[in-house]
């Protein structure tokens, strides 16, 4: 008689993952269902969150998988913002598309590596194809070197990389951070997302790297101010060679005027690098700014899928003009290596980006691309860019409310109580519009964040939600003045 052999712990009979796997589908199909219905944000404190986790230690024995995704699926869809709540409008994160769900759990059950093409010949090709569609949707060279990555940062991460590269005078690769680079420039705005800082840091160039040049009254980089710096820099015998411009400001949605920012940059001899995480995708739309033209002059060109191409996290896309420049940053071919295939008759991933190990992201990306197609996303943005501008109209109807700025699809804005004079009483409505944030933050009727415009502190929504609703965007002032009103008398009528 054969001894039965007992399962390993990670393992599964077939009949078990089928029977768990179409319940969690179900539940899962249940909350996408529900979701218009429930909060947009569960307002958990740091203690709660922790409560209902539990602190015990690593359990010495297993537990049963049926009861362990039936408590993380509680866990989870109670203990998150949902931001795939039509009045989720906080934070640049799309409405993740069902069909790129099941994108990520079919690429899970595969786990293919993406480091190099023999490993997995079709999702490699899969991922080309993704960046190729990412790159014409936008108007970029579809000839260009591509890659996923993990998100924005890391997008704009590898675009930094490559600039530092091709402009440097010396071998920077083996030399590393020879004397000159401690006077390479790198010219942006104060409205440029966090990235550059963090990515300057951990180049090796430091924060000193970056000149950050005058914008004018729309927060739109100033043009005349960068060529100044510029030519500052030159005479003080500073290297310029980075030129940082966005297709729509982390805080305000701003578009840099790009066509001159590319024209500065080629007299100049700067590599044009565009921060479009957030912003590029506007460009399907026929009425978008004008500017937006100018990323597809761009030497790379940063983009979110994660964020309004509505797939799931982790999905960044980085886009470089100079296909074989892009490899040349990250390629190294030591003797373990060996891949087989043709030089320049496959991809191999681990050649255009800092990662080795790479999971199937790409997957989500191809099939939402196909399912949406030039035509639905252009429907879903043109819808998304109309919404701000209907919801900055009925904000700015509204006695109580002051409005500040409106471009692509963010729009920012305060309370003011007719007792507080903005002129003033500048203090008193920054405290008085944190605290309403929180408020409303916590109460889960939506989901907003702040920008910070001239010190003072406003309320912002962005819209990159298939799901938000025309109806859903002319609810917010209603929200903000009967929520606001509650705030202020509780801080005492006025607010502090």
């Amino acid at each position: 008689m054969v001894k039965k052999t007992a399962r390993p712990p990670f393992d599964m009979a077939a009949e078990d993952f089928r029977s768990l796997g179409h319940g969690l589908v179900d539940r899962i199909a249940d909350f996408l269902e529900r979701i218009p219905h429930n909060p947009a944000a569960h307002g958990l404190t740091p203690e709660e969150a922790r409560a209902r986790l539990g602190q015990g230690g690593l359990p010495e024995t297993g537990a049963a998988p049926g009861d362990l995704l039936e408590r993380a699926a509680d866990l989870i869809m109670t203990g998150c913002r949902i931001n795939g709540h039509p009045r989720s409008w906080g934070y640049v994160i799309g409405t993740p598309a069902p069909l790129a769900m099941l994108g990520d759990f079919l690429a899970a059950a595969v786990n293919p590596n993406l480091a190099a093409w023999s490993s997995a010949p079709v999702p490699s090709e899969i991922e080309a194809q993704a960046v190729r569609w990412i790159a014409e949707l936008l108007g970029y060279p579809a000839n260009c070197g591509g890659i996923l990555t993990s998100g924005g940062n890391m997008a704009n991460f590898i675009g930094l990389l490559a600039a530092r590269r091709a402009r440097a005078d010396w071998d920077i690769r083996s030399k590393g951070l020879a004397p000159a680079a401690g006077k390479m420039r790198i010219y942006a705005t104060r409205e440029t997302h966090t990235w550059l800082e963090k990515g300057a840091d951990i180049v090796g160039l430091g924060t000193d790297a970056i000149r950050w040049v005058e914008t004018d009254g729309d927060l739109r980089m100033d043009p005349r101010d960068l060529r100044a710096r510029i030519a500052a820099d030159r005479v003080a015998g500073e290297k310029p060679f980075l030129l940082v411009g966005s297709a729509g400001t982390v805080s305000t949605g701003a578009v840099d005027p790009l066509p001159e920012l590319a024209a500065i940059a080629r007299e100049n001899g700067l590599w044009f690098h565009v921060d479009g995480c957030y912003g590029a995708p506007a460009i399907a739309d026929p009425g978008a700014p004008a500017d937006m033209q100018g990323l597809r002059e761009a030497d790379s060109l940063a983009v979110d899928a994660h964020k309004w191409l509505f797939v799931p996290l982790e999905a960044g896309c980085a886009l470089v003009r100079d296909r074989e420049g892009l490899r040349e940053t990250f390629k190294f071919a030591p003797p373990y290596y060996h891949f087989g295939g043709k030089a320049g008759d496959t991809v191999n991933y681990h050649e255009y980006g800092p990662q080795n190990s790479r999971g199937f992201r790409a997957l989500k990306v191809w099939l939402t691309l196909q399912a949406a197609g030039r035509e639905g996303y252009r429907k879903v943005i043109s819808g998304n860019l109309e919404q701000s501008r209907i919801m900055y109209a009925a904000l700015g109807a509204d006695p109580e409310i002051e409005t500040a700025t409106q471009s692509l699809s963010i729009a920012t804005f305060r309370f003011v109580p007719k007792t507080l004079d903005p002129a003033k009483d500048g203090e008193r409505l920054n405290a008085l519009n944190a605290a309403l944030l929180t408020r409303i933050q916590t109460g889960g009727e939506a989901f907003l964040s702040n920008a910070i415009i001239e010190g003072q502190f406003y309320l912002r929504a962005c819209i990159t939600n298939f799901r938000t609703t025309e109806a859903d965007v002319r609810a917010l002032p209603e929200i903000v003045v009967r929520v606001g009103r509650e705030v202020a008398a509780g801080m005492g009528g006025n607010g502090p």
